[in-house]
C-alpha cells in the first residue's frame, strides 16, 4: 500500500530543506523603462506569488498578486507596460477520474489593481471545451498596454434556434489588456496550431496541423506557410515524430527571414529561409560534434542574435558584435567558469538583464547599464544556498561494452579524495533531452551528502545528432540501458565508487533507465530509487488514448518484443535491489499508476520496495515540502 503523503506535514534533515526548496527567485523579466523587474517566488505551502521591484526606490520586493495552487500557480510573467503585467497561471485538475492540464492568462498593475483576464472566455452554448488559456506571441512594442495573443475559439450554438456562432479554431488577436477589447489579425482557423509574428506586430509564419487521416488526432507533423503580400506560401513541413524538417522559432523583419531548426549532417542546425519567395535558405550555425539546439533573442521585440550549443559546456553564438563583447566581458567578471544570459532588456536595449551562473552557483541576476557600463546585482535564485559549499562538475567520457565513448558529467564531494565512495549513476529523463555542465539541485544533494555523481548522457539522450538518438530510448532501451550500467561499471572500476554503495536515482525516464538497469544487471546496483518512472510501455500507450497525441506515443514507443522485454514492470522478479518509488497523483506526463503497478509486482515477486506518494502534485513535483521529503527519505535508503 503507497504511503500518502499531504503536504507540507513533512520531517527533513537541514540540507534537505536547503536543497530541496523551490528556487526563491523564477523567471524574472524587465520592465519597459529598465527600472522596474518581476519575479515568481514560492510563497507558503502550494502558494506562488508575483513580486516587483521599483529599481529607482533600491531592491525592496512588493507582491503584486498571489496564486494559492489549488489547483493553479503562476508559472510566468512578462510586462505589457511598465506598470502593467500579463501572466500565466497553470494547474492539473481531476474529472471523472481522469486528468485535465489547464492554463489561464491575466494582466494585472504593478500595485494589484485593475485585473483582467486575457484568456477567451466559454460561452454556456460551446461545442466542446478548451482548456488552453491561450499564448501571448507578440508584445507589441510600439503599442503601450496591448499584447498579441494566439487564443482558441469554440462554435457555439443555441439549440432549438438557428442562432449559432460558427467560428472554431486558433486566432492570432491584438488585446487591450485594459478594457479587453480584441481585434483579429488572423481568424480562427480550426488546422492552426501555431501564429509566429517578427516582434513588431505582423504575423508572417503559421504551422497547420495535419490530420492523421480520417481521424483528429495528432499526425506527429505540421505544415508551415508565410505571407506575401497578402498570400500564405507553403515554407516546410516539419515531422517532429521523426524528427525531419524545418521547426520555425522566429522571424526577422530586417532580413525578412524565418530562424528554426532543421537536420543538417545528421544534426540540428540553425537555418534561416528568406520570406521573399525565392526559398532561399542559409545554414547560420552547425557544428560537427553536436546539436545547434538554442536560439538566443534579447528585448521586447524578440530579436534574434544568436544561437547556442552543448559541448561538455554551452557555447553561445552572437550574430550582435556588441553582445557577443559583453558575454565575453561579463562572463570575465563574474568568473572564469561563469555561464552568463541576457534574460530581458528595456525598450531601447541599453539596460540588459543579465543571468549568470555556475555549476557551483544556480545564478544570480544583474541589471547591466550600457551607457554607465555599471553592472547591478539583484537577486540570487537560491540564497540559501549561497554559503554552502557545492561540488565542481567534471565533464567526463567513459567506455561503453562496444567501446563508444560516452560523455557525462561527475561530481565529487568537495574536498573528498575521489576514491572508494558511495556513488549514485543518475540517468536523466526524456530520454528527449539531456544532461548539461551547471548546477543541479538533485546531483549536488547526493554529493552534499558523501556520494559521487555521474550523470550520463547515454545513446538514445537528445543533442548529439541523429545516429546518437537511434530510434529513441525506448525502441532502442538496450543500447541506451547499457550505456547506462557501464557508467556505474566505470565507477567502479576507476576506484571512485565502493562496490557494496553503488546506486542509482532517475526521475521520469531516468526513473525507467534505473528500473530497467537493475533488471538487466541485478548484482550491480545495491539500491534503486525511481521518481515518476516509466515502468510498462504498454501502459504508457495506453495512458495516451483519449488524448489528442495518442498516435504520436503509440509511434514513438513502438510495437514489438521491446514491449514486454523493455518494461521494467513485466520483469520485476529480475531486480534483487530495494527499490523506492515517488509519484505525484496528478502526474498526467507519467501517471501514478506506473509506480503503482511496479509496486504490485515487485511485491509479488517478494522484493523490498517503498511507494510514497505525493497528492495533488504532478510530474516535476514543483513543491519545497514535497522534494524536501523526498530528499530526506532517499538519502536514508541509499547505502553508504
Amino acid at each position: 500500500m503507497a504511503t500518502a503523503i499531504t503536504i507540507p506535514q513533512v520531517s527533513a534533515n537541514e540540507q534537505a530543506k536547503i536543497f530541496g526548496a523551490m528556487p526563491a527567485v523564477h523567471q524574472m523579466s524587465l520592465s519597459p523603462d529598465g527600472n522596474k523587474i518581476a519575479f515568481i517566488s514560492p510563497g507558503p505551502a502550494t502558494q506562488t506569488d508575483l513580486y516587483s521591484i521599483d529599481l529607482t526606490k533600491g531592491n525592496t520586493p512588493v507582491r503584486v498578486t498571489t496564486s494559492s495552487g489549488d489547483p493553479e500557480n503562476l508559472s510566468w510573467c512578462g510586462w505589457v507596460s511598465s506598470v502593467r503585467l500579463a501572466c500565466n497561471t497553470a494547474g492539473t485538475t481531476e474529472y471523472a477520474g481522469q486528468l485535465y492540464s489547464f492554463s489561464n492568462v491575466f494582466a494585472v498593475n504593478t500595485d494589484g489593481s485593475e485585473p483582467r483576464l486575457l484568456t477567451k472566455k466559454q460561452g454556456q452554448n460551446a461545442l466542446g471545451y478548451n482548456l488552453g488559456g491561450g499564448n501571448i506571441i507578440d508584445w507589441l512594442p510600439d503599442d503601450d498596454g496591448s499584447i498579441m495573443m494566439s487564443r482558441y475559439h469554440l462554435s457555439e450554438e443555441n439549440i432549438g434556434t438557428r442562432i449559432a456562432k460558427t467560428k472554431n479554431g486558433l486566432a492570432a488577436e491584438i488585446i487591450d489588456t485594459m478594457n479587453g477589447r480584441t481585434k483579429y489579425v488572423e481568424r480562427p482557423s480550426e488546422e492552426a496550431v501555431e501564429y509566429i509574428t517578427d516582434g513588431i506586430g505582423h504575423v508572417r509564419v503559421k504551422g497547420m496541423r495535419t490530420k492523421l487521416g480520417a481521424t483528429e488526432l495528432d499526425s506527429g507533423a505540421i505544415k508551415y506557410f508565410y505571407e506575401l503580400d497578402g498570400k500564405w506560401l507553403p515554407l516546410g513541413e516539419l515531422d517532429y515524430l521523426n524528427r525531419t524538417g524545418f521547426n520555425p522559432y522566429a522571424v526577422d523583419p530586417g532580413t525578412n527571414r524565418a530562424f528554426g531548426f532543421q537536420p543538417v549532417d545528421g544534426r540540428k542546425a540553425l537555418v534561416a529561409i528568406a520570406l521573399d519567395g525565392s526559398g532561399a535558405s542559409e545554414v547560420i550555425v552547425k557544428h560537427d560534434r553536436v546539436d545547434v539546439d538554442g536560439l538566443i533573442r534579447i528585448g521586447r521585440k524578440n530579436r534574434v542574435v544568436g544561437a547556442s550549443y552543448a559541448l561538455e559546456k554551452r557555447i553561445g553564438v552572437y550574430f550582435d558584435s556588441e553582445l557577443s563583447g559583453l558575454a565575453s566581458a561579463l562572463g570575465k567578471a563574474l568568473g572564469e567558469d561563469y555561464t552568463v544570459e541576457f534574460s530581458d532588456a528595456d525598450l531601447n536595449e541599453t539596460k540588459l538583464l543579465i543571468w549568470g551562473g555556475s555549476d557551483v552557483d544556480p545564478g544570480q541576476y544583474f541589471l547591466f547599464d550600457k551607457t554607465t557600463k555599471q553592472l547591478r546585482p539583484l537577486l540570487g535564485v537560491r540564497p540559501a544556498l549561497e554559503t554552502t559549499k557545492l561540488g565542481r562538475v567534471k565533464p567526463v567520457t567513459y567506455p561503453a561494452v562496444d567501446g563508444t565513448k560516452i560523455p557525462g558529467y561527475l561530481t565529487l564531494p568537495p574536498g573528498s579524495s575521489g576514491k572508494n565512495l558511495p556513488a549514485i549513476v543518475m540517468p536523466h529523463g526524456g530520454p528527449d533531452s539531456r544532461d548539461e555542465w551547471g548546477f543541479d539541485w538533485l546531483a549536488q544533494f547526493y554529493v552534499s551528502q558523501g556520494f559521487a555523481v555521474l550523470q550520463p548522457n547515454y545513446r538514445g539522450s537528445d543533442g548529439y545528432g541523429d545516429e546518437w538518438y537511434e530510434k529513441n530510448g525506448f525502441q532502442s532501451w538496450r543500447t541506451a540501458i547499457g550505456d547506462v550500467i557501464d557508467a556505474g561499471k566505470w565507477l567502479v572500476a576507476q576506484g571512485i565508487a565502493k562496490p557494496s554503495a553503488l546506486s542509482i536515482v532517475g526521475w521520469s525516464y531516468g526513473g525507467y533507465a534505473a528500473l530497467q538497469s537493475a533488471v538487466v544487471e541485478p548484482n550491480l546496483f545495491k539500491a534503486v530509487v525511481a521518481i515518476a518512472p516509466v515502468t510498462d510501455l504498454s501502459t504508457f500507450k495506453n495512458n495516451a488514448k483519449g488524448y489528442y497525441d495518442a498516435a504520436v506515443v503509440r509511434d514513438y514507443v513502438g510495437n514489438g518484443p521491446h514491449i514486454s522485454e523493455g518494461s521494467p514492470a513485466q520483469n520485476a522478479s529480475q531486480i534483487t535491489a530495494p527499490v523506492m518509488l515517488f509519484h505525484g497523483d496528478f502526474d498526467r506526463h507519467v501517471e501514478i499508476q506506473h509506480s503503482k503497478i511496479m509496486e504490485d509486482k515487485l511485491k509479488d515477486a517478494g522484493k523490498s520496495v517503498t511507494f510514497v506518494e505525493y497528492k495533488g502534485l504532478t510530474h516535476g513535483l514543483r513543491n519545497s515540502a514535497a522534494r524536501i521529503d523526498m530528499l530526506s527519505k532517499s538519502a536514508a535508503f541509499l547505502p553508504k
